[in-house]
C-alpha cells in the first residue's frame, strides 16, 4: 500500500513539475516545435542539398500549391521517371547524387556500386556479440545499437577528416541493410518461434535486390518487386534539413561528436510515431478499419469510423487520421502520388485492390470529416505514409521492417547533412529556452 502510495505521489509530481501553462507560450512568443502560428518552420539554417516546397508565402498569407521534393537541384520525378525509362535501379545514383552533390559517370557509378557492395559484410564476431546475443522486439532499437557498436570496432573513429567522414558515411550505409536484416531474422527466432533464415551476401545485387534476397527464404524475387523496393527508398532517401530525424543528426554534429553517434541518434529520431514511426501507425489503423466496416466500399461506414477517430471515440484515442497531412505539403505530397501511381497498378487483379480502394476512400474523406469536426481550413493531403504500408505490404516486407526500412533509406540524407553541417555549420545548435518557474526558499529537509 505505502509503495502504491508513493507511485501515485510520484506520478502526480511528474505531471504537476512537467506542466507549462500554454498562456506562456503566447505572452513570450514561444514557436512550439520550432513551428510558425501558420504551421511553416522557424528557418533554422541553409542547405543545399534538398528542398522541400509544399506552399508559397503570398501577400503574408500561406497559399497551398502542389508538392515538389528536389534533391541536389534535381525534381524526384525526373529522377525516378528516367530510372523507370532506362528500367534500372537508381537508388545508390541517388545516394552518390546526396552525398557528393552531383549525378554520377556510369564510371563512378560502377564503382561506388562496387564500394557499397564491398562494405556490406558485417565486422567479423559483429552478428554474434552484438545482433545475436542481445535480441530486441523493436528493430529501430537493435539498428541503433547496432550503430553505436559499430564505433567500437572503427580503429580511429574520433577523426574529423573528410575522408574518414565520407569512408564512414559509406560504409554505414552499406551495412545497415545487413544490420536490418540480421536483427529481424533474430527478432523472429527470439520472440516469434520462427526459423531463422541467414543467406550469403551475393556482392552484385543492388541494395533493393540485398533486402529481398535476405528476407525471403528461398530468396526469390521479381525484377519488378526489387526495382518498387528501389522505388521506396528512393522516395524516403532524403526530405530537407528540418525534419526531426535529421535536424537531430545536424544538432549532435554541431557538437562535435563522433559520426556513429549522430546517426545512431537520427535513427532514435524517425523511431518516434510522430515521424518515421507513424508508418507503423498508419498501418495498424488501416487494419483497425478494415477490421471495424463490414463493408469497405460504403464511404458512409467509412466516413462513420473516421468521424469517431476523429473525436478520441476509437482506434488510438489521438484524434489523428495517420497518413493524412504532412508539415510541409499542402495540395499534395510527391511522395504518395508516386506511390499511389505505384501502388495502384501492383494491386490491379490482385487481392489487394480492394484494400487499395479503401485508402483512397480514406483520402477522399478526411479532408472534409476534419473541416467539419474540428472547424479547421488547413488544406490537407496524403502523406507518403498513407501508400507506403500497403506497398511493402505487397512485396511481403513486414510490418517489423516498415520504419527501419525507411531509415535504412534516410541514411544517405543524414550523412549528406552530417557533411554540410561539418563544412558549413561551424556553431553548436542552442536555441534558448526562456525559464518561468519562481525563485524558492530552501527548506530543510526536517521542515518539508
Amino acid at each position: 500500500m505505502q509503495n502504491e502510495t508513493a507511485r501515485s505521489l510520484f506520478y502526480k509530481q511528474f505531471r504537476d513539475n512537467n506542466t507549462i501553462a500554454p498562456s506562456y507560450y503566447d505572452r513570450y512568443v514561444v514557436k512550439r516545435g520550432l513551428r510558425n502560428a501558420d504551421g511553416t518552420g522557424v528557418i533554422a539554417g541553409l542547405t543545399n542539398i534538398c528542398n522541400v516546397h509544399g506552399y508559397v508565402i503570398n501577400e503574408g498569407e500561406k497559399a497551398p500549391i502542389e508538392g515538389q521534393l528536389i534533391y541536389r537541384g534535381y525534381n524526384i520525378n525526373d529522377l525516378v521517371e528516367n530510372a523507370r525509362r532506362e528500367n534500372r535501379f537508381a537508388y545508390e545514383e541517388v545516394v552518390y547524387l546526396l552525398l557528393m552533390g552531383d549525378l554520377p559517370t556510369k564510371t563512378e557509378l560502377d564503382a561506388f556500386r562496387h564500394m557499397i557492395a564491398d562494405n556490406r559484410p558485417l565486422p567479423e564476431d559483429f552478428f554474434e556479440d552484438m545482433i545475436s546475443k542481445a535480441p530486441s522486439k523493436n528493430i529501430m532499437n537493435k539498428m541503433e545499437r547496432s550503430i553505436l557498436a559499430l564505433y567500437s570496432y572503427d580503429a580511429n573513429p574520433e577523426e574529423r577528416s573528410p575522408e574518414f567522414e565520407m569512408a564512414t558515411a559509406i560504409s554505414i550505409i552499406s551495412k545497415l541493410p545487413n544490420i536490418m536484416v540480421s536483427a529481424y531474422q533474430v527478432k523472429r527466432r527470439s520472440f516469434d518461434g520462427e526459423s531463422m533464415f541467414m543467406h550469403p551476401l551475393i556482392p552484385k545485387q543492388t541494395t533493393a535486390e540485398m533486402i529481398l534476397s535476405a528476407l525471403r527464404p528461398d530468396r526469390k524475387f521479381t525484377d519488378e518487386e526489387a526495382k518498387l523496393l528501389d522505388l521506396l527508398m528512393i522516395l524516403h532517401a532524403e526530405h530537407g534539413g528540418g525534419n526531426n530525424s535529421t535536424f537531430a543528426c545536424r544538432v549532435l554534429t554541431s557538437s562535435g561528436t563522433d559520426p556513429y553517434s549522430a546517426y545512431a541518434a537520427a535513427v532514435g529520431a524517425l523511431k518516434g510515431t510522430r515521424h518515421g514511426g507513424a508508418n507503423i501507425k498508419v498501418s495498424a489503423m488501416h487494419k483497425f478499419i478494415e477490421e471495424n466496416v463490414d463493408n469497405w466500399e460504403d464511404e458512409e461506414k467509412v466516413g462513420d469510423i473516421l468521424r469517431r477517430i476523429v473525436r478520441k471515440e476509437v482506434f488510438d484515442k489521438s484524434g489523428l487520421i495517420y497518413g493524412m497531412g504532412h508539415a510541409v505539403y499542402t495540395l499534395s505530397d510527391p511522395r504518395a502520388k508516386i506511390l499511389k501511381a505505384n501502388a495502384r497498378s501492383l494491386a490491379e487483379g490482385t487481392e489487394f485492390e480492394k484494400e487499395f480502394r479503401l485508402l483512397e476512400t480514406i483520402e477522399k474523406l478526411t479532408p472534409e470529416i476534419i473541416r467539419e469536426e474540428k472547424g479547421s481550413d488547413k488544406t490537407m493531403c496524403a502523406n507518403v505514409d498513407m501508400y507506403s504500408g500497403l506497398v511493402y505490404k505487397m512485396l511481403g516486407i513486414p510490418d517489423d521492417l516498415f520504419t527501419p526500412m525507411f531509415a535504412v533509406s534516410r541514411m544517405a540524407g543524414w550523412c549528406a547533412h552530417r557533411f554540410e553541417e561539418l563544412v558549413t555549420g561551424k556553431r553548436i545548435i542552442r536555441p534558448a529556452y526562456k525559464a518561468v518557474m519562481k525563485e524558492r526558499e530552501y527548506i530543510p529537509l526536517d521542515e518539508r
